[in-house]
């Protein structure tokens, strides 16, 4: 069987087992739902070290280059590698700026007192449905 880029072909040769080859574009989809979704840049860069010394150089992943080189080069390995590296990167980056905008968000007012005067105001006019604007 050949190795091909990207998911198979609608009548390819594995079109009869699409179902071994996931084409779904929710990353979610692929994660453990029960398990923590924090990512750590520097573990997948500790893993990928490694190789990625021994090649010393590689394409980006995708390009022209890369889709040349053989499926069994470890040059095509390290490009994925380096791109997996810079994903994490990227999503551990991305969770920091989350986690910094939630505590600026939570510090910005005193939400219980917001909460509280909300409670007031809907049940005042529960209370009062002659109070309540109508549009005219």
């Amino acid at each position: 069987m050949t190795q091909q880029n990207g998911p198979p072909k609608k009548g390819g040769p594995d079109a009869d087992n699409a179902e071994a080859h996931p084409t779904s574009t929710n990353p979610s989809a692929h994660q453990n739902s029960a398990g923590s979704r924090q990512v750590s840049f520097w573990s997948v860069h500790q893993f990928v070290e490694p190789l990625l010394t021994a090649v010393g150089t590689w394409p980006m992943a995708g390009s022209v280059e890369w889709c040349l080189l053989d499926d069994d080069d470890p040059v095509k390995v390290a490009a994925l590698y380096d791109a997996a590296q810079h994903w994490a990167l990227h999503l551990e980056l991305n969770q920091e700026a989350r986690a910094e905008a939630s505590k600026a968000v939570s510090g910005a007012a005193d939400w219980p007192k917001i909460a509280r005067e909300i409670q007031e105001i809907n049940n005042f006019r529960a209370s009062r449905p002659w109070a309540t604007r109508v549009a005219s």
